[in-house]
């Protein structure tokens, strides 16, 4: 039949017994059994997934049993009969270039190949079945050390009665070769990092954290990855310690989070929040970890560094940053409170896990970086960097494909070179092997055990750096296994990511920066530029320690651009937008206060303008108010930089000089020293009945002028009366007048 592989069905009685007889037939079926191979068809007509539970054993020697074992799953729309499954064997490989190469390009798996057995009878949609194959190193011809990739075939009848190849998976048989002259070093770095549930406020938008360090949650998976891993009692005694010692990467703005809901209570959305038991419980689990292990300390919110200085905004990186006096970022929950003395990421997790962490190594998101970036880095205390084989010119020189293995590098810089790890691509993804858990183990225990056999690897000693995504959602049971290996694999050892600084060396070439300007969407990171602008005019205009007094918006602006953004786009640019609005909302939070009316009297041509300026922000501001007014009838004097008290009403009594009096519009604004505005501008009306010197100037002097006038026309008066009383003792011409009669009075002016 087409695509089997194998002779043509047996019948239902003759299936059962040979379903009896199966181990002793396997074991003596002869390698040249293996039939010829056809091409396997596309996935789309694999409509059952096999996963494998068992493949005992780990190691292969000479004439073992072999025994695999798992479960299928018909994950289809048709009802298959007549399963049956086979194993086949392929060319052994001696290098991990060459496994790898096989994950592209397999090798038909043609060189020996056991007997097909029963499976199943049948198996409907969404249906499983477990099945277990049983055969021996002899039948499956494996003669010497190395790793034999191995394929498992499973045939099927489908409704149209044609049998086909309806699943498979691929794992390896590991041999291991002798003991190596020195064991390779075996390095892993786990992260702890999630996004952000909280608003730049601090305060929660959901439960989904409590959700994540729940019984079941991805932050529980991955602790308890490392809970469950073996432990063994020191050579001095003492309390068992774990066999292999993992480096924890830990996000202090997680841990922040964390220590908020355990402390409860804490609102969600304005609702009481619902995690604080399950937020205590998981730190009370993270600290009992970090004890045991390790603690690598991540910038605050994880931020995605070339993210940040492609905008321009290398600053939020080195604020961020754990290891540097200027990384003062911190929202103040879990962390001691008072001014900001640098290293706020450490002070986070020294108070809530009792650790001190290490802050000279730092993890490239996406693992390259842009020369800018790691000069920010280096300036702010990193002094290691974890890069991917992508990003640089030869990065996969150190990965032990085709040679040795050495994780350690440089990368030249123009400020000389920076120590670098490079994690090893293949050996980092937990969770992209098919076939389950154990065959997660099985490929880790392939790629080890060929470390052993790469040319120069035994006795020069090798050093992997095994660093999962940030992302990671593991299965404990299979990671605990890959982790310890490095413990039970004869010609391994494991090493922590310090340890692996003093191994063996790698050139790998320069580096490789990333094709774009960084992971976060471009409208988004407009959004933080425009906040961290308001953010830096607050920061000219606070009385103090800026770093102290800003670190809870520092705190909201490393969160925002965290690097757990990159997957979510659509939701960071509204986490952006927030931030922004959020940042603008504090300009307003310091305004000038105008009476009921609007309207300012003055008392006097010098009374000053008595106006009222309220801070509402928790520290104290330098502000300057600026008044302008139209035309000259009211001079206004500079009051120069002016402090409001945090939380607090200040009167500010302004200088002016009123010209004239009347009613005038004013409009007065507060800026920062930097001129920023604060708050919005005020419209106010100035009413002055006093006189201005302008005015009384005019006043005095028309008062003047009236009085000359007076006297002269008094002068003249009285001349004119002597010089009457010189020519006729004042009578009139004529004569006297007569008794009785009217005297004219003399004319006001001359007649001529």
């Amino acid at each position: 039949m087409p695509g089997s592989g194998r002779p043509p069905r047996r019948t239902a009685a003759a299936a059962t017994l040979a379903g009896l007889l199966v181990v002793p037939t396997v074991a003596l079926a002869p390698p040249a059994a293996a039939a010829t191979e056809e091409p396997a068809p596309a996935a789309d007509e694999q409509p059952v997934d096999v996963e494998l539970t068992r493949l005992d054993p780990r190691t292969l020697s000479p004439g073992a049993t072999v025994t695999v074992a798992g479960t299928l799953t018909n994950t289809g729309t048709e009802t298959l009969t007549d399963l049956d499954l086979r194993l086949q064997r392929g060319a052994p490989v001696t290098t991990r270039g060459e496994l790898q190469a096989g994950d592209g390009d397999p090798d038909p798996m043609t060189a020996a190949a056991t007997p097909f057995q029963d499976a199943a009878a049948e198996l409907r949609p969404g249906d499983s079945a477990p099945f277990t194959l049983t055969t021996t190193t002899d039948a499956l011809a494996v003669t010497g050390d190395g790793v034999y990739p191995v394929l498992l075939n499973l045939n099927g009848v489908g409704p149209d009665g044609e049998r086909r190849r309806v699943g498979e998976l691929a794992t390896q048989l590991v041999q291991p070769p002798l003991l190596p002259a020195v064991p390779t070093g075996v390095a892993w770095l786990w992260p702890l990092v999630e996004r952000t549930h909280r608003d730049p406020s601090g305060a929660f938008l959901d439960d989904g954290l409590a959700r994540e360090v729940a019984a079941g949650g991805r932050l529980d998976r991955v602790l308890a990855s490392l809970e469950q891993l073996p432990r063994t009692a020191p050579a001095g005694g003492g309390e068992p310690v774990p066999v292999v010692p993992v480096t924890l990467a830990v996000d202090p703005a997680l841990v922040e989070g964390l220590a908020v809901m355990a402390d409860g209570p804490y609102a969600v959305a304005g609702e009481a929040g619902s995690g604080t038991e399950e937020a205590a419980a998981f730190l009370d689990r993270l600290r009992a970890v970090a004890a045991l292990h390790p603690v690598v300390a991540l910038p605050y919110g994880d931020v995605d560094a070339d993210a940040l200085t492609a905008t321009g905004l290398p600053e939020v990186l080195a604020r961020s940053l754990p290891g540097t006096p200027g990384g003062t970022t911190q929202d103040g929950a879990g962390a001691p409170t008072g001014p900001a003395t640098g290293l706020a990421g450490v002070a986070v997790l020294r108070e809530v896990l009792g650790v001190e962490p290490r802050t000279d190594l730092a993890w490239a998101v996406g693992g390259s970086l842009r020369a800018e970036t790691l000069g920010v880095l280096a300036d702010g205390g990193v002094e290691e960097v974890v890069l991917s084989p992508a990003g640089l010119t030869d990065g996969s020189a150190g990965l032990g494909l085709s040679g040795p293995a050495a994780a350690r590098t440089t990368v030249p810089t123009a400020d000389g070179a920076v120590e670098a790890l490079v994690a090893d691509p293949v050996l980092s993804d937990v969770t992209g092997v098919p076939g389950g858990p154990r065959a997660v183990e099985q490929r880790h225990l392939a790629e080890l055990a060929l470390l052993a056999l790469q040319p120069g690897g035994a006795a020069a000693g090798q050093s992997v750096l095994v660093a999962p995504p940030r992302e990671v959602d593991p299965d404990p049971a299979a990671v605990t296994a890959a982790m310890a290996l490095s413990a039970q694999l004869p010609g391994l050892r494991p090493a922590t990511v310090a340890e692996l600084g003093d191994g063996p060396v790698a050139v790998t070439g320069e580096l490789v920066p990333p094709p774009g300007p960084g992971g976060l969407a471009p409208a988004g990171l407009a959004d933080v530029a425009a906040a961290v602008a308001v953010r830096d005019q607050l920061a000219g205009a606070v009385v103090g320690d800026a770093a102290s007094a800003l670190a809870p918006w520092d705190a909201a602006i490393a969160r925002t651009t965290s690097s757990a953004w990159r997957d979510e786009p659509t939701a960071f640019v509204e986490a952006a937008g927030d931030l922004r609005a959020a940042m603008g909302r504090l300009l307003e939070r310091v305004t000038l206060l105008s009476p009921a009316d609007g309207t300012y009297s003055l008392a006097s041509s010098d009374a000053p303008l008595v106006l009222t300026v309220r801070n509402d922000l928790p520290f104290a501001l330098r502000v300057q108010l600026r008044l302008e007014t139209r035309g000259n009838a009211l001079v206004v004097g500079d009051l120069g930089d002016q402090v409001l008290e945090p939380e607090q009403r200040t009167t500010l009594q302004v200088p002016t000089e009123v010209r004239q009096p009347g009613r005038f519009g004013v409009v007065a604004t507060l800026t920062t020293p930097d001129g920023a505005p604060l708050g919005d501008p005020v419209q106010l009306q100035v009413q002055s009945t006093a006189y201005g010197t302008i005015s009384v100037v005019i006043t005095l002097c028309a008062a003047g002028l009236l009085a000359l006038l007076f006297l002269r026309r008094l002068v003249r008066f009285v001349l004119r009366r002597r010089r009457g009383g010189a020519d006729g003792d004042g009578d009139l011409p004529g004569g006297p007048a007569p008794d009785g009669a009217a005297v004219p009075l003399p004319p006001t002016r001359s007649p001529v």
